[in-house]
């Protein structure tokens, strides 16, 4: 076993004071090798298994570099250009994959065991058309006989635990979704309790866990991967994947928060890209809108614009949708109507374009509301049109269901409003809810609401926290909608909760209501 820490006794701290403790780790990987530099290739699976590609690609170079015979330096270079569940290689990515590949080939050193995760690896990058799908399943193939040869080496089940979630985010039915992320984390959790350092085990069941009906399986995952690879400003975010499912503001808040600063300073090294900095933005602009702390929520949207080592066109697409975002959650509709569009590509300014249009929408404006639709439709045909040229079939019909239902409700055809926002919610939660979006359900109750059929609406609201626990605006909305159905009581308990959650810088001005509807119960000893 390769050890890339010196141990270090953590049982008397929290898992984000125990990240500040232990700076350079990257966790436990046991993969023996024949090369020289063993240590090097060890350490780039490490970075390999919490997505830092491009230390990886480096440092995997350099083992390459310095003992050219090292067949499987050559082989993690190649796997560094495979961004799991991130993006999808092109032509020349699969090209230049194939290039290392060949050199491993003629490379001397290297075990069977090595010689194995390089034919894998082959088979994913092999010349001819295949499609998405089809790569993934054929490496996930090769992943799991590797396995089973070698039922020893927990890497190679680590790296068949992810192509189980790469297969399942390529497929687009449901319930296949759900098996192979079950099978993911069958194999996994088990690994992982009797390998608790290792980063790859504890990532990837975070990844299968990383959806409604599954969220809590990864909890346990998510509250010790910061603790095993506290180098890795990924490790130090993806905990959040799991504690914004369950509704763990304060959690969330500190992953990202520490994930941000990590990336930050990586990117001023020049030791990764910009997006891992970005990509905890966004969580952390979310994390803090749902503990009703919108001066830090603003600030984070306003930082946006300025993130350095980031390209232009990224910091406004980033910038818009966080922007676009904040107003929407917090019911600014003048806010969401004005806000600009952002000088970047057409599919990049779907964010804007969607709050404008609900924010007419809410405004009243039926013919502002429905020019902005026409807009979406317009760059939906784009991002189609984009996705399938790189392999990604991508439904976007749920969004373009819950913007043209805003569109009906301001044109006064409220059934077929409310129509239209039951079968978006029904699609989105037979595909899995967003963890960041408004979800339909919540917007449908919203509808109900503001047509005054509040017992309607607190049900929705309901059924929509099922999906997404602790959002801010389903408990607001459910508590206005117990008070309005004339369920006091239910209602105080609503607002109890949301004041609970809030965080200590809470400044949602939707608190001080809480706070007084709370106030007025306990005087009347409710």
């Amino acid at each position: 076993m390769h050890v890339l820490r010196l141990a270090v006794a953590v049982s008397a701290c929290g898992w984000l004071a125990c990240v500040a403790a232990r700076a350079q780790d990257l966790g436990k990987v046991q993969f023996p090798s024949d090369c020289r530099s063993a240590s090097k290739v060890a350490s780039g699976v490490a970075l390999l298994h919490s997505f830092q590609y491009q230390q990886a690609q480096s440092l995997f170079a350099e083992a390459a570099g310095g003992e050219r015979g090292c067949a499987i330096a050559y082989w993690g270079q190649a796997l560094a250009l495979y961004h799991q569940l991130w993006d999808f290689p092109q032509a020349a990515k699969l090209e230049e994959g194939r290039g290392y590949l060949a050199k491993a080939d003629q490379a001397r050193s290297a075990s069977p065991r090595e010689r194995a995760y390089i034919a894998a690896a082959k088979v994913f990058f092999r010349a001819g058309e295949l499609s998405h799908l089809e790569r993934v399943q054929a490496y996930s193939d090769a992943l799991d006989a590797l396995r089973q040869r070698y039922p020893e080496d927990v890497e190679a089940a680590a790296f068949y635990g992810l192509s189980l979630v790469a297969l399942a985010e390529s497929d687009q039915d449901h319930g296949r979704q759900t098996a192979l992320r079950k099978r993911a984390l069958a194999l996994l959790e088990p690994l992982l309790r009797a390998n608790s350092g290792n980063p790859g085990l504890a990532h990837y069941v975070i990844h299968a866990a990383d959806t409604p009906g599954l969220a809590r399986d990864g909890l346990e995952a998510a509250r010790s991967y910061a603790r095993i690879a506290p180098d890795s400003s990924h490790a130090l975010h993806m905990p959040s994947h799991i504690f914004v499912r369950l509704g763990l503001w304060q959690e969330a808040i500190a992953s990202n928060v520490a994930a941000s600063d990590s990336a930050a300073r990586a990117a001023e090294k020049h030791l990764a890209e910009a997006h891992y900095q970005t990509h905890a933005m966004d969580f952390l602009n979310y994390s803090y809108l749902q503990a009703g702390e919108e001066g830090k929520a603003r600030e984070v949207a306003q930082a946006a614009s300025g993130v350095p080592h980031a390209s232009g066109e990224s910091r406004a697409e980033l910038a818009s949708r966080l922007a676009a975002r904040t107003a929407l959650e917090l019911h600014r509709w003048k806010e969401a109507s004005e806000l600009p569009v952002p000088e970047v590509k057409l599919v990049d300014r779907e964010s804007a374009h969607r709050a404008r249009l609900l924010g007419k929408a809410r405004l009243g404006d039926a013919a502002g509301a429905r020019a902005e639709l026409e807009k979406l439709k317009e760059i939906r045909a784009a991002a189609d049109r984009e996705l399938a040229d790189e392999g990604y079939p991508v439904d976007k019909e749920t969004h373009a269901t819950s913007a043209e239902a805003w569109v009906l409700y301001v044109e006064g055809r409220h059934e077929e409003a409310l129509r239209a926002l039951r079968e978006a919610a029904e699609r989105q939660e037979a595909s899995g809810v967003d963890s960041l979006a408004i979800p339909a359900r919540e917007q449908l109750a919203d509808l109900l609401l503001e047509l005054k059929r509040p017992s309607e609406a607190a049900r929705e609201y309901s059924a929509a926290l099922g999906n997404s626990p602790n959002r801010f605006d389903s408990l607001l909305g459910l508590a206005r909608a117990s008070r309005e159905a004339g369920d006091a009581a239910a209602a105080d308990a609503w607002y109890g909760k949301l004041l609970e959650l809030a965080g200590p810088a809470g400044d949602r001005p939707e608190l001080a209501e809480a706070r007084e509807a709370v106030h007025k119960s306990q005087r009347a000893g409710r």
